[in-house]
């Protein structure tokens, strides 16, 4: 989501990001516990979680193979070829941080395994916007071949329109 350096996180990530701390009581009263990891340094993650107001445990991975290890950071040898593993596949080189979401299980003596992987559009699931979206006549709104690119980070919208409305109940 954030890479060393960066100015401010993925917009895709940061758009999933923001479905989060309002589903973590859950996730903790199931004994599940969310992590994100980036590979900025920690006070880069720090600076850009509060301009966000997010409150979820965020931690860094820099200077470690984890990202890599997990196929959504290239290796130093991908970036060279200009291809990386990435999706269950060598895919062109894009980006430093590809989006993706992993799974653990810790279990009752220590072990830890990894029990899912998921990358790409696969974390669309978890995007509870998708879903309100999906129910209204014009849907999402994406031009095909252009995904995501809609979303803005939640502090960069313009506002909306005054025929903009929502009813609920």
């Amino acid at each position: 989501m954030l890479g060393a350096g960066w100015k401010e996180g993925c917009e895709g990530c940061s758009f999933l990001a923001d479905h989060v701390d309002g589903a973590r009581m859950h996730f903790e009263h199931h004994d599940v516990t969310f992590v994100a990891v980036s590979r900025a340094p920690l006070s880069e993650i720090e600076r850009f979680k509060k301009r966000m107001g997010w409150r979820f445990k965020w931690v860094s991975s820099y200077g470690s193979d984890f990202n890599s290890d997990f196929h959504v950071s290239p290796t130093k040898d991908e970036m060279a070829n200009g291809k990386m593993y990435y999706n269950y596949e060598m895919v062109e080189f894009q980006s430093e941080e590809q989006p993706g979401i992993s799974v653990f299980y810790q279990d009752k003596i220590g072990d830890i395994f990894h029990t899912y992987s998921s990358y790409a559009r696969g974390g669309d699931l978890l995007l509870g916007a998708y879903n309100y979206l999906d129910l209204t006549p014009l849907g999402r709104q994406e031009e095909k071949g252009r995904g995501m690119d809609w979303v803005r980070h939640h502090d960069r919208y313009e506002a909306p329109s005054s025929s903009s409305f929502a009813r609920a109940g």
